[in-house]
């Protein structure tokens, strides 16, 4: 950081310390992207980045008055974020070893989380910056942590001083594991070059012959030997451009919603609750209140993980990791409509005469989704019936979202429960992108009442050519990338699909194979129905009318991989449900 960065910084941290609210909010938002770069790089992308970007937050909050140089306050809140991120490591190591004590020592990744991919996709790196971001995944996690450091002070963002600061270490022995540091990023950069050369080397493909295709140590290794003795392939080295040059001018990945929601709950919810306490910190009694404001910053930081903007939660094996949605302890039969407040009931409107006069004694759940061909681009949906609506609302999730109206389900076993009369929309997105594969589709539990498909829209199915595109791309994939496969069987998804709910269910992303991302809100049957209605346009957006699925009866199709029950995976449920 320049000098005038540095001295901006250090006039924040000492009036941040006598209890100004607004400095503490410019000094965490002036560092979050760093933050969660550094973390994001180090853990390459898994899903305790959030968690090591709240615990720093909290821990920067409750011992600012403990800094003694505010000029060193980046190096500082560095120094936080690596001890956070070595615990994590440690965590992990220890929970594969408890789990498999013969792949303790190598590093687990998430594959679904990969952050080189993510910048290299949202950056729109490419040559020999991009093979710089994807050399990074063959580093181990302190050399990944070190180069995030050395980064930043390339680009300006930190002094030295900072970097020896962060690493609690003297400057001769900082300057020593940045050589070593750069010549292991020499070597995965080599190793980078040489996988993706085409032709590629005859020697290097035999060697390539058991390999799994995932970077790790031992493989490392082994293509570091065939580097330095293959003459085909040791001259790449020569060919490289400094890394220093590279790193300059590359961004930083911008943060995501969640890591936001977490400043605003640490930063500004802090400032909040202080704003009650101004009479304590005039006379000096604590720092911002003290251990009060701790706790307050701490429920802060839960209230938003339970409303759902939490951070990133991938899973690192196969079962989720979060509590699961409690367990009804009757379940009541299959047509009843589950109880709700005596308001919520008042507003519900009657079923529409025409749907009344259309009544089919067609039982309940007897007609399930099936796999159906895509209806005539231009032909327009009949008309969505009118169902009780107006109460439907999340009463529980375990989602990332900062955002009220969306439920964001974007890493697997995340989950949300809905209760009441109303509609949803599911939004499917296929990051083929970043993962190919056989989708493992999502499910509903626990179902309480009926749940019904009404409707598709979006203006395409996902299986539809994407316009503009090269031949063979469409949602679920493309030539480059691959295209994520459906189970046998399964109803192919469109852009967006309705359900309409009667009762109380759990929604929950089973993502594993293909990369989705599902965006769930609670909306009306009128904006269901102006989505389905709207014809195609002249430049193939929206692609095709919508479908409409309702006859207004209980013969209206059942969603697949919904159930009644609640099993500890949801993952388990049955493509056919059996909902009567």
């Amino acid at each position: 950081m320049r000098t005038t960065g540095t001295t901006a910084t250090a006039d924040r941290v000492i009036a941040a310390q006598r209890g100004d609210r607004g400095a503490l909010g410019e000094l965490i938002e002036s560092h979050l992207a760093m933050l969660y770069n550094v973390a994001g790089r180090a853990l390459n992308g898994h899903a305790d980045v959030d968690d090591v970007v709240q615990e720093t937050l909290l821990r920067v909050v409750e011992n600012l008055p403990s800094v003694r140089e505010p000029a060193r306050f980046s190096g500082w809140i560095l120094a936080i974020v690596h001890r956070q991120i070595a615990e994590r490591i440690r965590r992990r190591r220890a929970a594969t070893e408890r789990a498999n004590p013969l792949d303790a020592a190598v590093e687990v990744a998430d594959p679904a989380a990969d952050f080189a991919d993510a910048t290299v996709l949202r950056l729109g790196l490419s040559g020999q910056r991009r093979q710089v971001v994807e050399a990074v995944r063959w580093l181990d996690p302190d050399d990944r942590f070190l180069l995030s450091l050395w980064w930043l002070e390339v680009a300006g963002k930190i002094t030295r001083a900072d970097l020896v600061v962060a690493l609690d270490t003297t400057p001769g022995h900082a300057a020593v594991r940045l050589k070593r540091m750069r010549d292991q990023l020499e070597l995965t950069r080599c190793i980078v070059g040489v996988l993706a050369a085409r032709p590629i080397c005859p020697d290097l493909a035999t060697v390539l012959a058991a390999w799994d295709g995932k970077p790790d140590p031992v493989w490392r290794k082994r293509l570091g030997r065939h580097l330095r003795d293959c003459s085909a392939c040791s001259p790449y080295r020569s060919r490289l451009v400094p890394p220093d040059r590279l790193l300059a001018g590359l961004a930083m990945l911008p943060i995501p919603p969640s890591i936001a929601a977490t400043a605003l709950s640490t930063g500004v919810g802090a400032a909040s609750v202080t704003a009650g306490m101004a009479g304590v910190v005039a006379s000096g009694a604590g720092w911002l209140g003290g251990s009060a404001l701790t706790k307050a910053v701490v429920a802060g930081v839960a209230a938003i993980a339970v409303s759902g903007a939490a951070g990133i939660a991938v899973t690192l094996d196969d079962s989720p990791e979060h509590t699961r949605p409690p367990v009804a302890a009757a379940t009541p039969s299959p047509t009843a409509t589950p109880t709700t407040s005596r308001t919520a009931d008042s507003v519900a409107p009657s079923v529409s005469p025409s749907a009344r006069a259309t009544a089919n004694p067609a039982r309940y759940g007897s007609v399930v989704d099936t796999v159906d061909a895509a209806p005539p681009k231009n032909r327009e949906p009949r008309r969505l019936p009118a169902r009780p609506e107006g109460t439907l609302a999340v009463v529980a999730s375990g989602d990332n979202d900062s955002r009220p109206e969306v439920t964001s389900l974007i890493h697997r076993g995340e989950w949300a429960t809905y209760r009441g009369r109303g509609y949803l929309r599911v939004e499917f997105a296929v990051a083929f992108t970043q993962r190919v594969g056989t989708v493992a589709m999502p499910s509903w539990t626990g179902l309480r009442g009926k749940l019904f498909h009404v409707a598709s829209g979006g203006g395409r199915r996902l299986d539809d050519p994407t316009p503009g595109a090269p031949a063979g791309s469409t949602g679920m994939g493309d030539p480059a990338h691959g295209t994520a496969l459906l189970p046998e069987g399964a109803q192919q998804m469109w852009a967006f699909e309705y359900y309409y709910l009667d009762g109380e269910a759990t929604f929950t992303s089973n993502e594993r194979g293909a990369d989705y991302n599902l965006y769930v809100r609670v909306v009306t049957r009128s904006t269901a129905a102006d989505d389905i209605g709207t014809p195609p346009g002249p430049a193939a957006s929206p692609i095709r009318y919508g479908l409409s699925r309702d006859n207004g009866t209980d013969a209206c199709p059942v969603p697949q991989y919904a159930t009644r029950a609640t099993p500890k995976d949801p993952a388990t449920v049955a493509q056919r449900s059996r909902l009567r």
